[in-house]
């Protein structure tokens, strides 16, 4: 079955990490790994290279309002670069 085929595979990343993570250091390294994949999976379901938003949200984030960082979200970010797009070709 398709399906299965594509679940297992978007699972598998997952199963072979296992043995790596279990040599983060600490429980505030494990921590650390599940939010930072969890943040790389975010972008991906959102169709967003998780690459250029880390390096774009990395640079910006020391300089930008706590009260605006929910326009550093993978959903957000991706629109904001959409609409920039046709600005700066123009």
């Amino acid at each position: 079955m398709p399906f299965n085929n594509a679940a297992e595979r978007a699972l598998r990343g997952i199963a072979l990490g296992r043995k790596s993570w279990l040599f983060a250091g600490s429980d505030r390294g494990v921590d650390r790994a599940a939010a930072m994949y969890s943040l790389i999976i975010t972008a991906k379901l959102n169709g967003v290279d998780p690459r250029a938003w880390l390096a774009n949200v990395l640079a910006r984030i020391a300089d930008h309002p706590a009260s605006r960082l929910h326009e550093l979200l993978p959903w957000n970010w991706r629109k904001a670069c959409e609409d920039a797009a046709p600005a700066e070709a123009a």
